[in-house]
């Protein structure tokens, strides 16, 4: 089956690190948006982005 439920402190950490990571790719995001010629750095930071999220959002479902 699936991988056992992180412990609490393990659980904090890893909310840490999709919090952070989804800083990052917002930041590239409006970094790409800013300078035009980086359009496709705003299309991967908004797409790292959407992948964070989500797998944060599967990651807090599985906690209950």
């Amino acid at each position: 089956m699936g991988a056992p439920a992180p412990s609490p402190p393990e659980f904090a950490v890893l909310l840490r690190l999709i919090g952070l990571l989804l800083v990052v790719w917002l930041v590239l995001s409006i970094i790409g948006a800013v300078i035009e010629g980086l359009f496709e750095l705003l299309l991967v930071g908004v797409a790292l982005f959407l992948a964070t999220a989500a797998y944060g959002w599967l990651k807090k479902d599985d906690r209950g």
